[in-house]
């Protein structure tokens, strides 16, 4: 068995005992103090060497307590956040206490009732652990570092019992959706690969538009959105599988929008960390989203494809780069909100806040409340930095965020959850949301009636009938409930078939 202790010495990264940690465990079992002899049942075996695992280390306390230790991101010590590991070999009701010693942050949602996933293989859907049992606290034995404790009751002997800190969403798993949409065979869905990762993992590109949008001459508006930069950042990806699933579907808002946007997806810029179970950065130790200024097509192979993509676009004069949103996910914060840009043009300032308050209208867990727009000097070399400074006055570039943990409804206390489906409910609301931004409504109803596809320009002059421009008037800076006809955090009254319900 494979010693989770025995690691190369690292310098720098305070995990609170003087050995470091160089990898995962693998297929490590506890043996008591001073045991001789084949392991028992009891004996704990812990592994991580799988996509996507996180086990850096585990020490046995006690008989029924276990100091477990994260592995830092390759090549970066200061993050360490993310956990995926499995325990088996255990006792029915056999019941232990597991701390987490090693966190780098020590702001957490484990304050607010946040608790680790679990699943077993007789019981494969993930459930949260319930809070009740979910410890956060400064410990004096771990350097006065932050601790997340969990007590858990092992109940059946043959099962295999999987921790993590949120929902995995594995690369493989991403291929394989990737893979089925593709056999479907539909004439409005592209996927192409926009470049390799160091390790060479596919940085897929999706197109998802009507066909005569892509013919040779056609004039493009397009909204551009990425997910997983950072690969410990999990629920961005249920995020963007909502989205594509709504915008590949049947459902009348759908059609509509593909007839006249261009939607352009990368789902997984950083395919090596996510597979390789790092929380923020890429193999080679780099938070992809802070060298969005100048990446290296050697270093950052993704981010350098992207953005060259994205530059080729915007010196298109047939294609009008109009949205640029990069999902991400929140370890403090709840809700889903947005982080915008900050202009000298006050009228360009107050246009960007119409779609984070028209999604506030579409989704009871976003929150406009939580939704902020600056230009801290941290965050110059993100995506939405440097791409705000990029393109012209007519494009908005923005960061949706999404809490790990849960949403809290406008109007209430109590915290919910989110799960796998409301992650991706949020997706479609997003997707939702453009069919009001760009005042498309009155397309819904004659799309639903069967009838010849409507080509791009034959929408955009039936929307000039119907004289609803999109949004280019400004709004006053202030709370979502200084917007026209707007209730702050509530539903919009528009009457659209929900997209979260069946098509």
């Amino acid at each position: 068995m494979a010693e989770g202790s025995q690691t190369a010495p690292e310098a720098g990264n305070d995990m609170g005992n003087d050995d470091a940690i160089g990898g995962n465990v693998s297929k490590y079992i506890v043996l008591p103090t001073g045991y001789c002899g084949q392991p028992k049942k009891g004996h704990l075996l812990f592994d991580a060497c799988f996509e996507s695992g996180n086990l850096g280390r585990v020490d046995q306390v006690s008989e029924f307590e276990y100091d477990l230790f994260i592995r830092p991101d390759t090549c970066n010590p200061r993050f360490r956040v993310w956990f995926n590991f499995t325990v088996e070999n255990v006792k029915e009701s056999q019941r232990v206490i597991f701390n987490i010693v090693n966190f780098s942050k020590t702001k957490s949602l484990y304050r607010d009732g946040m608790a680790p996933m679990v699943k077993s293989t007789s019981r494969p859907k993930w459930q949260r652990l319930p809070p009740k049992n979910v410890y956060y606290y400064r410990c004096p034995d771990h350097r006065k570092n932050y601790v997340m404790s969990f007590a858990f009751c092992f109940d059946r002997e043959e099962d295999i019992y999987q921790f993590a800190y949120c929902y995995p969403y594995t690369y493989t798993r991403f291929q394989h959706y990737l893979d089925s949409l593709q056999k479907r065979n539909m004439d409005y869905f592209f996927r192409e690969q926009l470049g390799q990762s160091v390790q060479q993992r596919q940085l897929d590109l999706l197109t998802i538009t009507s066909p005569d949008n892509l013919r040779e001459g056609a004039e493009q508006k397009v909204v551009f959105i990425t997910g997983r930069v950072h690969p410990g950042e999990t629920p961005s990806s249920f995020v963007c599988q909502g989205i594509i699933d709504f915008l590949v579907s049947q459902h009348p808002i759908a059609r509509v929008l593909r007839e006249y946007l261009v939607f352009k997806i990368a789902p997984m810029l950083n395919p090596d960390g996510v597979y390789l179970g790092n929380y923020r950065c890429s193999l080679m130790g780099f938070d992809l989203n802070r060298h969005w200024l100048d990446p290296s097509p050697w270093v950052h192979p993704t981010l350098h494809g992207v953005k060259q993509l994205i530059v080729q676009m915007y010196n298109d004069p047939k294609t009008s780069l109009e949205f640029y949103i990069d999902i991400h996910a929140h370890s403090t914060m709840m809700n889903g909100f947005m982080y915008g840009n900050i202009f000298e043009d006050e009228e360009r300032f107050q246009r960007q806040a119409i779609f984070p308050k028209l999604l506030c209208q579409n989704a009871e867990d976003f929150s406009y409340s939580s939704t902020s727009f600056n230009r801290d000097a941290v965050k110059a070399g993100t995506g939405r930095r440097f791409l705000g400074g990029l393109l012209d006055h007519t494009s908005y570039c923005y960061t949706l965020e999404v809490s790990f943990y849960s949403y809290i409804i406008s109007g209430t206390t109590a915290a919910v959850p989110y799960t796998e489906e409301a992650y991706m409910k949020l997706g479609r609301n997003v997707a939702r949301t453009f069919l009001d931004y760009y005042r498309l409504n009155p397309m819904v109803e004659k799309v639903a009636i069967p009838m010849p596809r409507l080509r791009n320009k034959e929408i955009e002059v039936q929307r000039r009938k119907e004289k609803s421009p999109p949004y280019k008037h400004p709004l006053l800076r202030g709370p979502a409930s200084n917007y026209p006809n707007g209730k702050g955090d509530k539903k919009s009254s528009v009457n659209h078939k929900d997209p979260s319900t069946p098509f």
